[in-house]
Formats: structure tokens, sequence, C-alpha cells
């Protein structure tokens, strides 16, 4: 009995022993997988930083100068804006954004005083002041086939008063004068004693920007991070910007196709052709081109206001520009960029058929026979009106003919005036016509001088625009400024003297490999590379 007694004691310790190891068996595995958890996070954390790529890819084809000021190519000019900068640049929305420029006062009509930024320097390490301004502004006005040329031409005098003020005079008054001062500015002390059109700096000059160059060889031009870059409180995960320089278009297209590149940007309605439908994101830049038709306030028959919006409603702006201008435009209904901070467009559908019938018949007209005609001075009239068009423009061509089968589908007989380039002139100045088919680069300034100014394309006269026209020159109070432009856009739409019908777009293509929103407008794409990444 004891015997059994003293095993059975022995067996309860054996049994409480192998628990005890098996207890810690399992703690231990436990404690290895919980470290083996931490190391997999630790090091997927870091496997995500790696992801966070730095590098950056764009693309130039038919490069012909990194200088901004000698280039005559348009993406040459928007990837400068990575590495130099203006005295005032324009902000996602439109507004002034001083940039090098720390004030700029109107001191008369055409004298400007403008104050610099102290804390900049080159990428060199040299300061940058005054000369450096005007010396830019005297290369520019050097080269008239600079894009930058015109933003220079009204200025006549450029006075230093010490290394961080100006005083630029003008020849005659600009509005808005401020917008024009967005024109890169170049090192004077860099180009010191060179011929400037042809030195060998013009391959690698310093710069004040985000970027500065670090290498260039025939095929690549490489962007790093600019050390001495003033806006300390701007970030950005790019740090290394390579930029392929290619012969031809269809050789940078490939390249994107086969996922070398991170973004481009095309006018090309055909660009699917080359790079395909996948691998990408589509976003649109809407452009400066603005075609609209301008209607004779004083002509007969559209001094009517009832006349001008009866046309307007029988539009079918879409039709217009399916048929005429193709996929790379879209409809347009003021002059201004959609997307200026100083007017909110409202979501207007003025093509309705049955409006047109209201207005026309409030005027006294009536349909018979498939024309709109009225009884006035003891005879009948029909409402008939001519169309200007310039002839040696095969899609504007195009797109009155469009016009003329709408308008007269809806009863209004439209004559179309193919004109060639002396005589559209002619009507251009002397207004007389009806309406005329127009298209114009929009300036970078919100000046509308153009469509409600003195002699106007419309021979629009209204007093209150002219004095919305007199405060907007002189005024740089944004709310306010809004609140005027803001009037003008209702004034435009109650009044048509203009039917704005469509404007030109760019499409930006960003590869998928690239994250980050894409902000742009027409004057640059490049607002939101701050938090631009590459996942590979």
């Amino acid at each position: 009995m004891r015997f059994f007694m003293r095993n059975n004691f022995f067996g309860y310790i054996f049994i409480v022993f192998i628990v005890i190891i098996l207890g810690f068996a399992i703690y231990m595995v436990k404690v290895k997988n919980k470290s083996n958890e931490e190391n997999n996070t630790s090091k997927s954390a870091v496997a995500g930083e790696v992801e966070k790529g730095k590098e950056l890819t764009l693309a130039i084809s038919n490069f012909d100068s990194i200088n901004p000021i000698i280039t005559s190519n348009k993406k040459v000019q928007d990837i400068d804006r990575l590495i130099y900068e203006p005295l005032i640049g324009i902000t996602e929305d439109y507004k002034l954004d001083y940039v090098l420029a720390k004030e700029c006062a109107k001191t008369a009509g055409n004298t400007y005083i403008i104050k610099l930024r102290q804390a900049v320097k080159w990428s060199d390490g040299s300061k940058f002041t005054s000369d450096d301004v005007k010396f830019t502004i005297d290369k520019l006005k050097e080269n008239s086939n600079s894009v930058y040329s015109k933003n220079v031409n009204s200025i006549q005098e450029v006075d230093i008063i010490d290394n961080y003020t100006l005083k630029i005079i003008l020849s005659s008054e600009v509005k808005h004068f401020e917008y024009y001062l967005n024109f890169p500015i170049l090192s004077n002390s860099y180009y010191a004693d060179t011929d400037f059109w042809n030195t060998e700096k013009n391959k690698a000059p310093t710069t004040t920007g985000r970027y500065k160059i670090s290498e260039v060889s025939h095929s690549t031009i490489i962007l790093e991070k600019n050390g001495n870059w003033w806006n300390k409180e701007s970030s950005s995960n790019i740090e290394k910007i390579t930029i392929n320089l290619y012969s031809t278009v269809a050789e940078m297209y490939n390249a994107f196709k086969m996922g070398n590149i991170s973004i481009i940007t095309t006018e090309n309605p055909s660009y699917q052709n080359y790079v395909g439908t996948i691998g990408y994101d589509l976003s649109e830049i809407e452009g400066r081109e603005y075609v609209f038709l301008a209607l004779n306030t004083n002509s007969r028959f559209l001094s009517d206001i009832n006349v001008r919006k009866a046309v307007r409603a029988c539009l079918n702006k879409q039709d217009v520009i399916n048929n005429s201008y193709g996929n790379m435009y879209s409809i347009s209904d003021f002059p201004l960029n959609k997307g200026s901070y100083l007017v909110e467009e409202k979501d207007n559908n003025y093509n309705n058929y049955d409006e047109k019938w209201n207005f026309l018949s409030s005027s006294g007209w009536y349909e018979k026979n498939g024309t709109w005609q009225k009884y006035e001075n003891y005879r009948t009239t029909t409402l008939e009106l001519n169309l200007v068009v310039r002839a040696s423009n095969g899609t504007r061509c195009r797109a009155a003919e469009n016009i003329k089968n709408q308008l007269q589908w809806q009863g209004i007989i439209v004559n179309i005036i193919y004109a060639d380039d002396n005589s559209y002139n002619s009507y251009l100045n002397n207004v007389n016509y009806d309406m005329m088919l127009c298209s114009i680069e929009q300036p970078i300034a919100p000046d509308l001088n153009t469509y409600f100014g003195y002699n106007n394309l419309a021979k629009y006269n209204n007093q209150e625009v002219n004095e919305i026209l007199n405060f907007v020159t002189n005024n740089t109070d944004e709310n306010e400024l809004k609140t005027k432009y803001q009037r003008l856009y209702d004034i435009y739409n109650e009044d048509v003297p203009y039917i704005g019908i469509a404007r030109n777009k760019t499409l930006v293509l960003k590869n998928t490999d690239l994250t980050g929103e894409i902000k742009a407008n027409w004057y640059s794409m490049f607002y939101n590379i701050g938090e631009w990444y590459t996942r590979k």
C-alpha cells in the first residue's frame, strides 16, 4: 500500500513537471511569435517607406534649352516652374501669388514699386537681388520670340533703388499689370561676362526654385532638391526628378506606355492610339483659348435682347464642339476660366427651344412657313442674320456652318460670310456684322475690356459694367473683386452680348504608379507636387 502511494506521489510530481514544461514551451512560442510579428511590422513599416518612392520621371520631346527665356518649347516652360521662380505667380484658382516679390505697389498710373524677399538665395549660394530682376527684364526685351516678351513690352524703365527694391515705369498704363510679372527670374552674376544666348552655362543655370539642376547629359536632365530654397515651410516627398529627352513626341508616348515616365500632358486628340487606354489616370486642364459668338448689340435685329436670348436658346454648344472642334474642347460660357476665385459659374443650360419661342413671341415675332417673321412699318420682315467667319480657319468654318444649320432648323435664317484675313480684320475693327465667330487667347490677367470696354466686339455699352471695369482695375481687395466680377458675370448672362461656346483643354496622363492628386490649371500642373510620391 505504501509502495503504491509512493508511486502515485512521484507520478503526480512528474505530471506537474510536464505541465510546467509544456506551459513554459507555450509561453516561449508566444513570445517568439510576438517578436516575429513585431519584426514583421517593423519590416513592413520600413518597406512602406521604401515603397513611397522619392523619384519622379518627366519627359520633353524636341528639347531646345532649359533656359526659360530662350526656349520656345511649351513643355520646357512647364517644367521650368519647378526650378525657376517669378516675382509674382498665379495660384490654382488664379489669385496673385507673391513669390520672389514681397510687395508690389502702384504709385501712379504707370509706375510700380516692387520690394523683394531678402532671404532668397540662388542654388549656388549667391544672394538674389534687384540686379537679377533688371537683368532678366533686359534680356527678355532682347528676345521678341520669348513667350514672356509680351510681359515686358510696356516696361519703359527699371530703376534699382536698393538691393531689394525696384521702380518699374511703364510706357502707358497696363490694367492688372501685376499679373504680367509672372516671368521667371535669372541670375545676373551667374551670366556675368558671358554671351547669354550661346554660353554653355545655359545647360545648367543656377536657380531659386524648389529643385535645382544637378546633372545634364544628351538624354537626361537630373533635378534634385534645392537646399537653398527659401520656402522652408513647403516640403516634398520627391527628392529627385529625371527629365528624359526624346527626339519626337512618338518616342515620348511610347516611353510613357512602357511605364518609363510618371506623367505627361497632351493636346493630341488621338493620344490613345499611342499610349493605349490602361495603366494611367486621366485628368483635364482647361486652356486659354475661348471660342465665342460676338453679337452686335447695335445691329437691326440683335439690338433686341430677346432676339439675342433666342439665338442662345437655339444653340446646342456640345453639338458645335462634336462636329467641329472635337474632344479636345469643352463647353465654356464665360471668358474667365472655370475655377477662378473671381466667379462662381452657375450650371446654366440656355439651350431651350421653348424659351426661344417665348423670347421671340414677346418681341412681336411669329413663326410662319418655318421662319420667324414680324410685321412692321407696313411690311413683313424675316429674321435673318449674317455670320462672319475667317475663311482660312477650317475648324471655325465648320463651326459656323453647324451654327447656321442649328439656327435655321429653328427658323432663324443665317448667311455666312467667309472673309479672307484682310476682310475679317476689317469686319472685326468696324464691328459691321450681326454675328462673328471669334477665338481669343484669354490673357493671364482677368482683363475683360476686350468684351466690355471701349470699342468692344459687340458694341455693348452698360453704365454699371463700365463702373465695374473701372473699379476692378484699381482695386486689390479679393472679396470686393469677387463681388464685382460675380455681378459682371450675371449681367453678361442677362444681356447676352456674347455667347460662349467652347474652350480648349490639355489632358494630363498620370502613370498609376504615381500617387497624389493633380491640382492644375493652364499656368502650372505642379501645385500639389509636394504630396506626390511613387509606389515603385
